[in-house]
C-alpha cells in the first residue's frame, strides 16, 4: 500500500472521528453492549468498567475497520473491484481486531482461549467487528450525503430535478455543457464552468483542471501521475489534476508533500 492511499485513509478517519455524530454512535453502541453484557462480560466487571471496555472495543473496531477498508479501496478498487476489496477488508479487519481483543481480554479478564474455544472466540470476534464497523460506516455514509444542518444548499442544485439533488461531487465540462455530479445522480446543464463554479456556494472545493471542479469532501484518494495527479472520488470516478493545480490539492491535505 502506498503512502498516498494510507495518508488519504488516515485523513478520512481523522475527519470522521472529529464529527460529533461519530462519538455519539460509538458511545451509544458501547452503552447498549455494556447494559446487555454479552458473552458473559457483565459477570466480570462493574457497569462503569464494562462501559469503558465496550467503548474501547467499539472505537477499535471502527478505527481499524475505517482505516483498513479505506486504504484497501483507495489502493486496489480500480484494479480488483469493490467486491474483492470488501472481501479483503473483512479478512484483514477481522484478523487485526481479533488479535487486539485477544490482548485486551488477556489484560482485563485474564482470558486466553485455546483449542475449540479459540475458534468460537475468533468467529464471534469476526462477527462483532464486522457488524460494528459496517453499521457505523453505513450510518456515517448516509450522513455524509446530506447537507449540514442549517447550511444553505449550493445555488446550482436549484437547477437540478428534485430527485437528483444531493451533496456536490464534481463539475465537468463536456462540449458546451457542464456535467453536475451529486451523491444521488448527475445532470447535464447548458452552462459555462466558470458560472457553475460560482454557484457551488460554500461547498469546499476547487477547480483542479481546466475542465473539472471537485468537492474536497468527496475525494476518496489521490495519486501522482508524472507531474500531474489523479483524484478518485467517492462515487468511483476519477478526475485529473493539472500540474498547475497540484498546489491546491496539497493545501487541502489531499496529497502528501
Amino acid at each position: 500500500m502506498t503512502d498516498t492511499a494510507l495518508h488519504s485513509a488516515l485523513r478520512e478517519w481523522r475527519a470522521a472521528m472529529g464529527r460529533p455524530v461519530t462519538l455519539v454512535i460509538l458511545v451509544g453502541v458501547a452503552a447498549v453492549l455494556a447494559l446487555s453484557g454479552p458473552f458473559g462480560t457483565a459477570d466480570h466487571l462493574p457497569l462503569p468498567a464494562l462501559f469503558a471496555y465496550w467503548l474501547s472495543v467499539s472505537a477499535l473496531c471502527f478505527s481499524v475497520g475505517f482505516v483498513v477498508d479505506s486504504t484497501l479501496h483507495n489502493k486496489f478498487s480500480g484494479a480488483l473491484g469493490s467486491a474483492t476489496c470488501t472481501a479483503m477488508s473483512v479478512l484483514a479487519i477481522g484478523t487485526l481486531v481479533s488479535g487486539c481483543i485477544l490482548v485486551i481480554n488477556a489484560l482485563v479478564f485474564g482470558y486466553r482461549p485455546d483449542g475449540g474455544e479459540l475458534l468460537v472466540f475468533l468467529a464471534t470476534t469476526f462477527a462483532i467487528s464486522g457488524i460494528v464497523t459496517v453499521v457505523i460506516q453505513v450510518v456515517l455514509d448516509q450522513l455524509a450525503q446530506r447537507a449540514p444542518a442549517g447550511a444553505a444548499p449550493p445555488p446550482i442544485l436549484e437547477r437540478l430535478p428534485l430527485d437528483k439533488r444531493g451533496a456536490l461531487v464534481a463539475l465537468s465540462v463536456e462540449d458546451h455543457y457542464v456535467r453536475v455530479r451529486t451523491t444521488v445522480a448527475e445532470e447535464m446543464l447548458l452552462l459555462r464552468l466558470a458560472d457553475a463554479m460560482r454557484e457551488t456556494g460554500a461547498t469546499p472545493g476547487a477547480q483542479v483542471h481546466r475542465s473539472h471542479w471537485v468537492a474536497f469532501d468527496q475525494v476518496q484518494a489521490a495519486r501522482r501521475a508524472g507531474d500531474r495527479a489523479i483524484l478518485t472520488m467517492r462515487d468511483g470516478t476519477e478526475v485529473p489534476v493539472s500540474r498547475a493545480n497540484i498546489a491546491k490539492i496539497r493545501e487541502a491535505g489531499l496529497l502528501p508533500r
